[in-house]
């Protein structure tokens, strides 16, 4: 479905940022997701992070790949790049992008299936290179875009729209990326804005790969009560030569919470999600104890919320690879090519 352009209407002065930008230079496309969609609500907290910080829209470049999730840049940061790759392969592009113009901020949009199925080799090292990016995975537990087949983050027990029962382990994003060595590791939830948009802004500001599992419910599929991201999907059935689906409108659902606190949130369906927020005197920069939270959590049936770990330090891409600090796309072509005489200087050192 293409996108629609919104409609300008005449609204009081909005408030402006430091840069004189009101928070609608920030906002892209209207969205052509089902009403009520968790990733509709993760833009609304991109476009205000981005708002706040103050950031110039032409340095923003937004990728992503295919899936419901990857229509979500669309929705934000008009006069920002964009590129949207084929199904699992964000990550190399933002990876030849930075490695080309490490001055750019660079913000990949991506969904479980994407990610965690056939993008899991480009995610993995994507961490392992400390790509300099922030990385946002928008995770419901199914394809929404095929018709709601199960992904690689659904829950065991959950029911698809057949009802038929998944009897796969899940693959936890936020526990893979700390057994990885990533150096910035976060949870949230899409209607959870006043967590969320902190979360995001931190993010921007760390140097290295950011990851950020938000688990963003779907209001099409992924109904079983007992799953952790679910809610009841609606389908009519009429014995004829199409199938036709009915979505009923559906509301935002939101919900705040405070340090050290578990809190129980109703989805459409009935179904519960409970969500802990991380304890006073967490330490985010113990990989270590990140690890055994996480699953102390996993046990309990709990979601951790929060920034989980954080590594200040770690060597990005460039680092690694030691680049020059002015962008490739800044040098002049006789830094860039120094010639033939440099060509053999050069592999001299490899025999």
């Amino acid at each position: 479905m293409p996108s629609i352009r919104k409609p300008i209407i005449p609204l009081a002065p909005l408030p402006r940022n430091d840069l004189g930008l009101t928070i609608r230079a920030y906002e892209g496309s209207m969205s052509t997701l089902c009403a009520g969609c968790g990733h509709d609500s993760i833009t609304a907290a991109i476009v205000r992070a981005f708002y706040e910080l103050s950031l110039p829209p032409e340095r923003i470049a937004k990728l992503s790949g295919i899936g419901c999730s990857s229509k979500t840049p669309t929705y934000f940061v008009s006069g920002a790049h964009g590129f949207n790759s084929v199904h699992g392969r964000m990550p190399p592009i933002v990876t030849g992008a930075n490695a080309a113009n490490r001055s750019s901020i660079y913000i990949g949009i991506s969904g479980d299936g994407d990610s965690l199925s056939i993008g899991a080799g480009h995610f993995v090292h994507a961490i392992r290179r400390n790509l300099n990016m922030v990385y946002l995975i928008e995770n419901n537990g199914v394809y929404g875009l095929t018709k709601g087949q199960f992904s690689a983050t659904a829950d065991i027990g959950s029911a698809s729209k057949k009802g038929k029962a998944n009897e796969t382990p899940p693959i936890d994003p936020v526990s893979l990326a700390l057994s990885l060595g990533a150096s910035f590791v976060a949870r949230s939830f899409s209607g959870d804005k006043a967590q969320l948009v902190p979360i995001l802004k931190a993010a921007v500001e760390h140097k290295g790969f950011s990851m950020i599992d938000v688990i963003s419910p779907c209001v099409q599929f992924n109904n079983h009560p007992g799953s952790t991201k679910s809610y009841h999907y609606v389908r009519e059935h009429e014995l004829r030569e199409i199938e036709q689906e009915y979505l009923p409108p559906s509301i935002e659902i939101t919900a705040n919470m405070s340090v050290d606190d578990l809190v129980k949130v109703r989805m459409h369906d009935g179904s519960v999600l409970a969500f802990r927020s991380l304890p006073n005197g967490y330490d985010p920069r113990d990989r270590e104890a990140a690890i055994s939270y996480v699953a102390a959590a996993r046990k309990a049936n709990e979601i951790p919320t929060g920034i989980l770990y954080i590594d200040e330090d770690a060597a990005d891409l460039h680092d690694l690879a030691g680049t020059t600090e002015t962008p490739l796309v800044d040098l002049e072509f006789d830094q860039l090519c120094p010639g033939s005489a440099e060509l053999i200087r050069f592999q001299e050192a490899f025999r």
